[in-house]
């Protein structure tokens, strides 16, 4: 942090870097983002709904309604859970689930090639005095 005469800014980071941000919305009402595509990426991860929540630093109220969420505007299943008990539960991501996360990077490898030109010219705007 950088202090002057009473105002607090932010250091910039040694290392910034232009990111592109991608959101789908289709016409079924799903909204899929990073956030979403994180989320099933860890439950992937994890083999848990709650391990994947902690990961992202979410409640696993708020992870168990982002992927409600998903299967309702999908209408079929994205993940797939097996209920607690003494042998523990567990979450994977079923065949819906890992097409949306392949589909979704797919997207967004092919966004940020044909952004890459673009995005540069736009950081060169900022750059100019």
């Amino acid at each position: 942090m950088v202090s002057w005469r009473g105002m607090t800014a932010r250091a910039k980071p040694a290392q910034a870097t232009h990111r592109l941000s991608i959101r789908v919305d289709l016409a079924s009402g799903a909204r899929i983002g990073p956030g979403k595509i994180a989320l099933l990426e860890q439950i992937g991860r994890t083999g848990s709904i709650s391990g994947a929540g902690r990961a992202l630093r979410m409640s696993y109220r708020r992870a168990w309604e982002l992927v409600e969420e998903l299967n309702r505007s999908l209408g079929c299943p994205v993940v797939t859970t097996a209920a607690g008990g003494s042998g523990g539960g567990g979450a994977s991501l079923t065949e819906a689930g890992e097409a949306l996360v392949g589909g979704y990077r797919a997207i967004q490898a092919a966004a940020e090639e044909a952004a890459r030109p673009h995005v540069a010219a736009l950081a060169r705007l900022g750059a100019e005095p």
